[in-house]
């Protein structure tokens, strides 16, 4: 599932849903790289 997270006031990363942490956040994998940040509400 492709899942839109938020990094930053102004960043936003797009990629395959990997998990959620134990603090909200969500963790995405774009390539060989993972990022964590809030998700965005459709």
């Amino acid at each position: 599932m492709i899942r839109t997270i938020k990094i930053g006031s102004c960043i936003s990363v797009q990629g395959v849903f990997e998990r959620q942490t134990a603090n909200g956040n969500i963790v995405v994998r774009v390539g060989a790289k993972t990022y964590e940040g809030k998700p965005v509400a459709a």
